[in-house]
């Protein structure tokens, strides 16, 4: 728990460029921007937008936020250090990042002697004077300069001489902040302290030169309240200046060895000030640090303060929006916000659990805006299934053989292939069966489907025939799909929606497939599971059977069902309230 005497750190979000380069990613301007306004309602107070010049997304991305700015983050552009054996004064990528008009600007130069001789194919004091004159030149522009020492910890430790003077040529220019990389993802955690020891020893005894003070147009701060009151300046508060000192020390991990979150917290508790990291952890090949770990990792449990104690309950709601927005699925077994973070299945821990969260929570989920979640299996016990009927609101007595039937019941058809951990919209209906108060929307007489391949052609036509009874009165229709399931589905919706026009609304969100004993062959048992949902909520229905049909049959029917009675509810409630 933070208080107003934690110490401050500082969280910088790369989603929007280092992010993106995740294989398989990909955002439009309007992604970028919407995903730019919720991590700055969550508090971030540094955004990284993108290379403006690199590509022409990203330029007119910068250009609508000058139009209309973030609220409270400070948007950042990212860019190289200028080419070898030119000037930083006429390089084009530089006029691109002045033009996209940011405050900020994140420079990346070469620690690694490997790199600036095979890479760059220049020389070792090339490449320090590229630092020196990109640096120069955007802080004579009115630039402040956050200095990303790219594969720093892999250059120390095979030169750590000329890594260090990397960093001194940032600090000379002017650099306020010391952005130390694990690039490659390959260093460990006690190297990670180690070497942030190392560098802030090394560098406290590094000023800046009589020619750098002349360059620096503004001073560099002499702590993080200094810092913070340049974020502060957008809501018209005085900047306050002190003399400059040495720049802050940041860090920026990858994940190639899934130690990324373990790194940035060793560099914290070595020294760095600011954390950089992606939502979710997504980037190139293995990730980036995630910021949905780190920050309740470093605010709960480390006495960091990161954001307000509101906007960190939005965390788990801001993790899900990035994953919609970038069309991925949710990790719902990443740590803090994923759906699973927080379940539970084992009869004896649901019950302690009951007792006492502490038991088996590590953190309360309410504080980054998860919840917990009881989950039904064939390893459940009477309490699992108590709770889990609580959470729907629905009351069982213990004592009565209703509870025990119910629970029965689960084990029987888990037995059989069903799985209701995935599939909570089933469940509730096979409660309400068991309890004798399953309401009766309408009933499925019979259908078929029929499919139409044509030789020489990729796709085939399918069409179904319904025969439903809604309050006795049958209804048989029709209706063509792509395939047999989207066929049965339009046709029932066909035939119930003058009985319930909610229906319109239903979509079908997913629909997945497992075959549950596959050395039978086609013969096999196959269990579908089916999300649908109505533009504000999401549930899932299952069915199986040998048959992909009927088992697909039966996970559609329910999520209609299921549907209707949640609209049901809805109307009850409103009716009630009223």
């Amino acid at each position: 728990m933070t208080t107003n005497s934690s110490p401050q750190l500082w969280l910088y979000d790369t989603t929007l460029r280092d992010g993106t380069q995740r294989e398989g990613l990909s955002v439009s301007i309007e992604d970028k921007l919407r995903i730019a306004r919720r991590l700055d309602q969550l508090g971030i107070p540094f955004i990284e937008g993108g290379w403006p010049g690199a590509n022409p997304k990203d330029v007119q991305f910068f250009w609508q936020l000058q139009e209309d700015p973030l609220k409270q983050a400070e948007i950042v552009a990212f860019c190289s250090t200028r080419r070898p054996n030119s000037t930083a004064a006429t390089e084009p990528m530089l006029q691109d990042i002045l033009a996209a008009g940011t405050r900020w600007v994140t420079i990346f130069g070469k620690s690694w002697d490997l790199h600036v001789t095979t890479g760059l194919k220049t020389t070792l004091e090339e490449n320090l004077a590229m630092i020196r004159d990109t640096i120069e030149y955007l802080r004579s522009q009115g630039r402040r300069i956050i200095y990303d020492a790219e594969h720093w910890f892999d250059g120390y430790k095979h030169n750590r001489d000329y890594a260090l003077q990397t960093l001194e040529a940032a600090i000379a220019s002017g650099a306020e902040w010391l952005v130390l990389c694990d690039t490659n993802g390959g260093t460990l955690p006690h190297e990670i302290s180690q070497i942030v020891q190392d560098v802030i020893s090394h560098l406290s005894f590094v000023t800046c030169t009589e020619r750098s003070r002349s360059i620096c147009q503004e001073p560099m701060t002499e702590d993080i309240d200094a810092l913070a009151a340049t974020l502060r300046e957008r809501q018209g508060r005085t900047r306050r200046v002190g003399q400059r000192t040495m720049p802050q020390i940041g860090i920026h991990t990858h994940n190639d060895s899934e130690m990324a979150v373990a790194n940035a917290i060793a560099a914290v508790m070595a020294g760095a000030k600011m954390v950089q990291g992606t939502i979710n952890g997504y980037g190139e090949r293995c990730g980036n640090a995630n910021l949905c770990s780190l920050i309740p990792n470093l605010q709960l449990k480390a006495g960091y303060s990161c954001i307000t104690e509101d906007q960190l309950t939005q965390l788990t709601e801001a993790s899900r929006f990035v994953s919609e927005v970038v069309n991925l699925a949710p990790d719902e077994h990443a740590p803090f916000v994923g759906r699973s973070a927080f379940a539970h299945k084992g009869g004896i821990h649901v019950s302690a659990v009951e007792r006492n969260p502490l038991t088996y929570e590590h953190i309360q989920p309410e504080q980054v805006g998860n919840r917990r979640r009881i989950v039904i299996s064939e390893q459940s016990g009477l309490s699992n299934v108590l709770a889990k009927a609580r959470s729907f609101g629905i009351e069982l007595d213990q004592q009565k053989a209703e509870a025990r039937e119910i629970l029965q019941r689960l084990k029987d058809l888990e037995s059989e292939g069903f799985q209701f951990e995935a599939a909570e919209a089933s469940f509730v209906l096979l409660m309400h069966e068991a309890l004798g108060d399953r309401q009766k929307f309408f009933e499925v007489k019979g259908f078929q489907v029929h499919c139409d391949l044509i030789e020489g052609k990729e796709t085939s036509n399918s069409l179904a025939t319904v025969k439903v009874a809604v309050d006795g009165k049958n209804i048989l229709e029709a209706a063509e799909g792509n395939g047999p399931v989207a066929a049965l589905d339009a046709a029932l919706r066909k035939a119930l929606v003058n009985f319930y026009p909610q229906i319109a609304t239903f979509d079908l969100t997913d629909y997945k497939v497992r075959i549950l004993n596959g050395h039978t062959g086609t013969a096999a048992k196959t269990r579908v599971l089916v999300e649908s949902g109505n533009g504000r909520q999401r549930w899932t229905t299952v069915g199986v059977s040998t048959n992909i049909l009927a088992a697909s049959y039966q996970a559609v029917v329910e999520g209609l069902e299921y549907g209707l009675l949640l609209h049901s509810q809805a109307e009850a409630a409103l009716k009630a309230s009223s």
